[in-house]
């Protein structure tokens, strides 16, 4: 931290800070890059995958607060980003920390996090209350902010609060321009191994899968060729026809960021016209809301949203309960669901709903990231579940 003498004793330079919409200045340590983001505040309760957090591009225009106290221990390594484009900045703009980061120690680490922050871009604060934050947080619904680093301690609070105050927020912002694919491509990799890496598909695949991506995290790209897919990628704009002309066993939606119901206006028709012709498909997080808004429900606004890789969330078809993974600010209203639609997931924590199926179509989503990275992996069946809609169909 830089220090200044203060009548004989060094007084502590906060170097950083995050102004919020409402006013209240919370000053800290800055670390990662110089300079300010402005974003809505959210707090993940993950003990592990920091890394995998911030780069997941469902947290676009957001800034993170961990819950944990203690992040960086392990470092950063290229194999742990999400984002497809490894030097894409796509995800969080901000981070927050409760404890200053420490020295790497890690066998994987390849770099400190405050260097890799920087790297990509994001502010990061730390020395702050983050359980205050977080009750904040809770009580009052995530808030609008700017976080800011500045080495030599000077910021213009004012103007600050005036960008915080002036910021829409993400009700009302379709994000997924700014973090999905512009074209089509290929997927080949598969999950990694301890002492091996990631792996790559080989020979003839069984199925062909062709995923919209909306913001795609690559773990879900992986698992997907770990189940034997040929995996084509398609931008979130690509028309019905476009797709059915690629003759996908298969399509899925993806998770990402932003409103849903401003995604939706481009995207729920296009899925409404696969629905249709009856390819199976399976959605993730903004899927699941795509999915849902095509057949003509609604969705709506969290309070505190879903973050974290701790939720229960009961699976109905099964009677289990699961530990996933979470990353939402909106939610499927589940008062609007259609009668061909059935819940078939849902948190424990709030009683939100957290996954469908159509009864009249092969096709089925869920809120929550069963491809969890990070997190536990109770429902990586989901993939399998997938995958046997497909060889149903095709046997049909």
């Amino acid at each position: 931290m830089t220090l200044e003498q203060d009548n004989g004793w060094k007084k502590p330079v906060h170097t950083g800070v995050l102004v919020l919409a409402s006013g209240e200045v919370i000053e800290g340590y800055g670390l990662g890059a110089v300079g300010e983001a402005v974003g809505e505040v959210c707090f993940n309760t993950a003990m592990t995958g920091y890394q995998e957090i911030l780069t997941d591009p469902s947290y676009a225009a957001q800034i993170v607060t961990f819950t944990f106290p203690h992040i960086g221990n392990v470092g950063t390594n290229d194999e742990d980003v999400e984002t497809v484009d490894l030097d894409k900045s796509a995800g969080a703009v901000g981070a927050i920390f409760g404890a200053p980061c420490t020295d790497p120690s890690n066998f994987r680490a390849q770099m400190p996090l405050a260097d890799w922050l920087a790297s990509r871009g994001i502010v990061g604060l730390c020395g702050i209350d983050t359980r205050a934050l977080t009750t904040l947080i809770r009580e009052r619904g995530m808030q609008n902010a700017v976080i800011a680093y500045a080495p030599d301690g000077c910021f213009d609070i004012a103007a600050m609060k005036a960008r915080a105050a002036a910021w829409p927020g993400i009700d009302g912002m379709d994000l997924v321009p700014s973090v999905g694919s512009k074209e089509r491509y290929d997927w080949r990799e598969t999950i990694w191994r301890l002492g091996g890496g990631y792996g790559a598909r080989n020979g003839a695949p069984k199925y062909r899968v062709v995923a919209i991506d909306y913001g795609v995290k690559r773990n879900i790209l992986r698992l997907l060729a770990e189940q034997d897919c040929e995996v084509v990628v398609a931008p979130a704009t690509a028309t019905s026809g476009e797709i059915l002309a690629l003759k996908p066993d298969g399509v899925f939606l993806s998770n990402g960021p932003g409103d849903p119901a401003e995604t939706g206006k481009y995207a729920a028709p296009v899925i409404r016209e696969l629905l249709a012709a009856k390819v199976p498909t399976f959605g993730i997080c903004l899927g699941h809301q795509m999915m849902a808004l095509a057949v003509g429900a609604k969705t709506k606004k969290m309070p505190q949203g879903h973050h974290g890789a701790n939720h229960p969330v009961k699976d109905f078809t099964t009677g289990k309960v699961e530990i996933v993974s979470m990353n939402h600010g909106f939610a499927v209203d589940r008062d609007s669901l259609p009668a061909n639609a059935v819940e078939t997931h849902r948190s424990l924590f709030d009683g939100s709903n957290c996954g469908i199926a159509l009864t009249d179509r092969p096709a089925f989503s869920v809120q929550h990231h069963p491809e969890a990275s990070p997190g536990p992996q109770d429902s990586h069946y989901l993939f399998l579940r997938f995958v046997e809609m497909m060889e149903k169909a095709r046997a049909a």
